[in-house]
């Protein structure tokens, strides 16, 4: 007779799952919903204590192929690339090679932006460097059109004058992290792609995760596309770009199971220290609540009341959403290729279903 810790492995068209017995109906409605009803295609995956509870693959990663979502699958995150760009960032701080409140020109003196001896580490952390982001006014012609050399896009997109002072409002960009990337690989004399290898994906065995050049060949990687609000649904792919162009912004992929082994590294303390990730996750209320890395804040789910730590990407159709209970130590990973559901929405629900579960088991 099973228990409900033994651990189920079937095949649930049109995607894998596996589940633990006791979550495994309320999440499974809830995703089979979003599938039939929602088109929703990709991933979801639970874990609690850094073990896997839930996870399923659902609809096509290749449209024109007819290639299903599976284990094998791999996900472009977009801004998740951001938290690796603040853990390599954090883990020179744990150095003493960087200090978050000296400016960008301490180490980047080439850098000619109004900025430069204005704005912080810990500014460019929040986003709140006070720079005019021309890359986001100018979106099309910054990622879509070409490949600039670093220096370039820099000079060109993320150079320009200070329109708020810095570390008083929040400004989502790409450029605040790519200056960031710049930063990393100056202090480490290599590029962002290689110390990234070197000093989490190696060491954590993230064997399916790594930076990602344009024209890349990568096996099993999806593809995506955009919803025609029509009757019936029809897709389209999004139009040209490079992911050079997003750098330490948002030019990585990965899988779910790598982004658990990252998740567990950084919540369970080994890739940094206990206090290093508590100041990362300490929020700024005036900022929105980002922290260094994160969004953390208080979130009630269902009659609950929780620590969230959760950072999204996305681009072209591509959509992640990563989770993580601070109090609880239980992650969940969306990840998505198309846009006809809302993570922000979907991931509410699927907590709730699965800490519903999780809670009338204890009883």
């Amino acid at each position: 007779m099973m228990t409900k810790n033994v651990i189920l492995f079937f095949l649930l068209l049109p995607g894998w799952t596996v589940a633990t017995y006791g979550q495994k109906t309320e999440v499974d409605a809830l995703v089979n919903a979003y599938y039939t009803k929602n088109n929703f295609n990709g991933t979801v995956l639970i874990a609690r204590k850094g073990k896997i509870d839930y996870v399923t693959y659902v609809g096509l990663a290749n449209r024109e192929d007819s290639v299903t979502y599976s284990p094998k699958s791999r996900f472009h995150i977009f801004s998740i690339t951001k938290t690796f760009t603040a853990t390599l960032i954090m883990q020179l701080y744990e150095q003493g090679k960087i200090h978050l409140d000296s400016s960008i020109a301490t180490y980047y003196p080439e850098y000619k932006g109004e900025a430069a001896k204005k704005a912080t580490i810990r500014n460019l952390l929040t986003y709140s460097s006070g720079r005019e982001n021309k890359d986001v006014q100018t979106i099309a012609e910054a990622y879509n059109t070409t490949i600039w050399p670093l220096d370039s896009f820099i000079t060109r997109y993320c150079s320009d004058r200070l329109i708020t002072t810095p570390g008083t409002t929040f400004h989502y960009n790409n450029g605040d992290f790519i200056l960031l990337g710049k930063i990393i690989e100056r202090l480490y004399g290599e590029s962002y792609q290689e110390i990234l290898r070197k000093k989490i994906l190696i060491p954590l065995k993230m064997l399916d995760t790594d930076y990602l050049h344009h024209d890349d060949v990568v096996p099993h990687i999806d593809r995506a596309y955009f919803h025609q609000d029509t009757t019936p649904i029809t897709f389209s792919r999004p139009t040209n770009y490079y992911i050079d162009n997003y750098f330490s912004a948002g030019a990585m992929y990965s899988t779910p199971k790598d982004l658990l082994l990252f998740d567990r590294a950084l919540f369970h303390y080994t890739l940094l220290k206990k206090e290093t990730v508590q100041l990362m996750l300490t929020s700024y209320k005036h900022l929105g609540d980002v922290g260094l890395g994160f969004w953390v804040y208080p979130k009630k789910i269902g009659q609950h009341d929780y620590i969230v730590a959760e950072r999204q990407g996305y681009g072209y159709g591509h959509h992640s959403n990563w989770v993580h209970l601070v109090d609880q130590d239980i992650t969940l990973i969306l990840l998505s290729n198309t846009n006809t559901v809302d993570l922000n929405k979907m991931r509410w629900e699927v907590l709730s279903a699965y800490l519903k579960a999780k809670l009338r088991a204890i009883k």
